[in-house]
């Protein structure tokens, strides 16, 4: 076993899964007050549900040798049957096969909450947990087996994703699409005003992804080597890169650099880098940042030109940042892969995954809706999905004014005051 790499790789494993709550906290902060708790829930309960099922099946139909035309795994690794720490991902040197099934875990759960951001404010909570579980079993399993697996067709095709442009980004940006449009627009969509209602919360989420980024980016080489290294720098340059070219756009277009336009910004940038950094030098990570920045900053005032209700904005940064790295490493990679040749096979990964991950994800969604219900009632999505689901909310206002001040503090040697006071209230 080479200690330092699995060393790297558990590391790696663990800034992943914060990039969970970090997605949590980027979507909670930027919903209305009414439903901040339900944002957060939608993507914590990811890491319940796919944790489970990568270990029933997840890592064997992603991971297990291919069962014909390089589109699923097998069944061998049922239960992780053949998996212990004993197990190396080389035979006789490497890394433990446990530690890469974790890391890869940790993708498997981030890559649906990823889509909870479309949905905001108006689906139920049981309904989205089911479309959870049929969406990565269904969807992403096969969708990473063609990508990451050596007998997928896609790894077969040469196509470049170094770390889930495809698998993670354009499979969740596209699968968003596809729910928003059976689900139906949130009540009062270009009405009512619907402001982040804690931009704090917003940029502690972003800088907890871009931290974790690290992890997702350079982990993916499963080496502390200089693949490792080169992802890693160029992961945060054109992350820089992407939030000015997000707020240059925004200043032309609207007047203002805004702090939410910098953190999405930001997320575009890893985004677009993700399937492209290992095989581009920083200058074309600055120019895929800057491309993304900006054209993702324009891709999200779409949803009101063609009236999708994208709450948070997942198509614009997600389906549209992940479109642009992975094509643009067919332009810009300069270790000897770039060319026409390689961009036709980005392209080819690219919308091979868009068309499977819509059509599927549409039947999904219409059978959660059909079954069992995915939009939440008028009366809980009006009232707040936050009561209506969890019985709770994000902040306690009922004290507030009620605190007890030298001025209106009763005399020690005063009547007791009567239980209807504005003291005892």
């Amino acid at each position: 076993m080479n200690g330092a790499d699995t060393a790297f790789v558990l590391i790696s494993a663990a800034l992943v899964m914060l990039m969970t709550p970090g997605l949590a906290f980027f979507y909670g902060g930027m919903v209305r007050v009414k439903s901040a708790l339900n944002m957060l829930m939608m993507s914590l309960i990811s890491m319940g549900i796919v944790a489970i099922l990568w270990v029933l099946y997840g890592y064997s139909l992603t991971f297990g040798g291919d069962i014909g035309g390089g589109l699923l795994g097998n069944f061998d690794h049922i239960g992780l049957k053949g998996i212990d720490p004993t197990t190396l991902t080389g035979g006789d040197e490497g890394i433990p096969v446990i530690a890469f099934a974790l890391f890869q875990l940790m993708f498997a759960t981030l890559t649906p909450a990823l889509m909870s951001g479309a949905l905001a404010d108006r689906v139920k909570f049981s309904a989205w947990a089911l479309f959870i579980a049929l969406w990565v079993t269904v969807v992403y399993f096969p969708v990473a087996h063609w990508v990451w697996q050596e007998d997928g067709w896609l790894y077969q095709l040469d196509v470049i994703d170094f770390a889930g442009g495809t698998a993670v980004h354009i499979n969740a940006g596209v699968g968003a699409l596809a729910a928003v449009l059976v689900v139906g627009k949130r009540i009062g969509f270009k009405k009512d005003p619907m402001r982040p209602h804690n931009l704090p919360l917003v940029v502690l989420g972003a800088a907890l992804l871009w931290f974790g980024w690290f992890g997702f980016n350079a982990g993916s080489a499963l080496a502390a080597d200089g693949t490792a290294a080169n992802m890693a720098f160029n992961t945060q340059v054109a992350t820089g890169a992407a939030m000015l070219g997000w707020l240059i756009y925004e200043r032309i277009r609207h007047g203002a650099f805004t702090t939410l336009g910098a953190a999405s910004g930001a997320i575009a940038g890893l985004v677009a880098i993700t399937p492209s950094g290992a095989h581009v030098n920083a200058f074309g990570a600055i120019l895929i940042g800057l491309v993304a920045g900006a054209l993702c900053s324009w891709a999200v005032s779409l949803k009101y030109k063609l009236g999708y209700d994208d709450s948070l904005d997942v198509v614009g940064v997600h389906l549209v940042g992940g479109v642009i790295g992975t094509l643009l490493v067919g332009v810009l990679a300069v270790d000897g892969v770039g060319g026409l040749g390689q961009l036709g096979k980005q392209a080819i990964g690219a919308f091979a995954t868009m068309a499977f991950s819509f059509v599927v994800s549409w039947l999904l969604a219409k059978f959660v809706d059909v079954t069992i219900g995915f939009r939440a009632p008028e009366e809980d999505e009006v009232g707040g999905v936050d009561q209506a689901y969890h019985a709770e909310s994000a902040y306690d206002f009922t004290a507030v004014g009620a605190s007890l001040t030298s001025g209106n503090l009763p005399k020690a040697d005063a009547a007791p005051a009567a239980p209807n006071s504005k003291v005892d209230a």
